[in-house]
């Protein structure tokens, strides 16, 4: 018998995640009531359907799978997250069960490093300055004025090699970039391998033109990105910010960006959003986006076929490809 499934999630994204054609290989896969997605766990409404589960699907919006949840699902074997960080989704008592975890991170990265891709490409033509200037002026600058503008030899450094800048070093290899990686958690040889040249943080800031943040928000990173440290990067250089808004100061940040010593591209913030009154909206070496570098739209049909290959495994007898291990949390997204 296919096992039971019940998704938890916000059902907002349920048709996202699993249109029509994905939905139905879901069901063939399981035995799920796709009408029934839950967002509270507590809801006695939804009591049998958590006894019988075997499987939840969930995906932003799951309540916390706590002790009083799993008490309440003794045949449940495995959570299949349709999204990326599940810090917030299992506790101790997850791990003291053996229960298998499996998350579509690493699809979720691939749209995070098309979009830095594409901004690192950008940043590196002043393709955001050139347009603000263009648009007020209406003339072609002079050919004195793209003095340094250009991606031949431009150096980029990348924070943190985490799935996405993985994925980043990867799309930049067939360029004619320079790129450099730090990250504490990651052997010289390794980052070498990558096709990155390995650096420390400082060096990294102080020597690369384009500086893009992939490094997860745990205690350890919070404002690594110091005062003192975005002092270090070049006059003229650019931030490219698509992991979260608290790996760098931005009281800091917003005193370089106004000076304009500093561009940026910023997909976060600190707050997320900034308030309306912040002068970055309105700044022209600032190109604001509203947390759009990960899964949207027809994106997130690709984290819906990751848990359908999973639970295609699941039913096999098979582990998880793509299992998130309890060693692992203290140091990722």
């Amino acid at each position: 018998m296919p096992p039971r499934a019940l998704f938890a999630m916000n059902p907002v994204h349920l048709p996202e995640l699993f249109p029509p054609r994905l939905m139905t290989r879901v069901q063939q896969l399981a035995q799920v009531d796709p009408t029934l997605v839950v967002e509270d766990f507590s809801d006695p409404a939804v009591a049998e359907a958590l006894g019988g589960a075997e499987v939840l699907v969930t995906g932003w919006g799951c309540p916390h799978i706590g002790a009083e949840t799993l008490a309440a699902a003794p045949r449940l074997r495995a959570v299949l997250h349709a999204g990326g960080s599940v810090r917030h989704l299992v506790g101790e008592s997850f791990w003291e069960r053996g229960l298998a975890l499996s998350s579509a991170v690493h699809a979720n990265a691939l749209p995070v490093a098309e979009y830095t891709l594409a901004m690192i490409l950008l940043a590196g033509k002043d393709a955001f300055g050139l347009r603000e200037r263009f648009r007020a002026e209406r003339v072609y600058p002079a050919p004195t004025e793209y003095a340094g503008v250009g991606n031949l030899g431009r150096r980029v450094g990348l924070i943190g090699a985490s799935r996405v800048g993985r994925r980043v070093v990867e799309l930049l290899r067939p360029l004619d970039l320079s790129v450099a990686l730090y990250d504490p958690y990651v052997e010289a040889a390794e980052v070498a391998e990558l096709g990155a040249v390995p650096l420390e943080l400082d060096e990294l800031l102080r020597t690369s033109d384009i500086v893009s943040v992939h490094a997860p928000d745990i205690p350890q990173t919070r404002r690594m990105l110091s005062r003192e440290r975005l002092a270090l990067i070049p006059d003229g250089g650019v931030l490219i910010n698509t992991s979260r808004g608290a790996l760098v100061d931005h009281t800091a940040l917003t005193g370089e960006l106004v000076s304009g010593r500093l561009s940026a591209v910023l997909d976060v913030t600190d707050p997320e959003p900034l308030p309306a009154d912040s002068p970055l909206y309105g700044l022209p070496n600032v190109f604001l986006t509203p947390h759009i570098a990960g899964s949207l739209g027809n994106e997130l049909a690709r984290l819906g076929g990751t848990v359908i290959s999973e639970l295609e495994r699941l039913t096999a007898g098979l582990p998880p490809a793509h299992p998130v291990h309890r060693a692992e949390l203290a140091i990722s997204a």
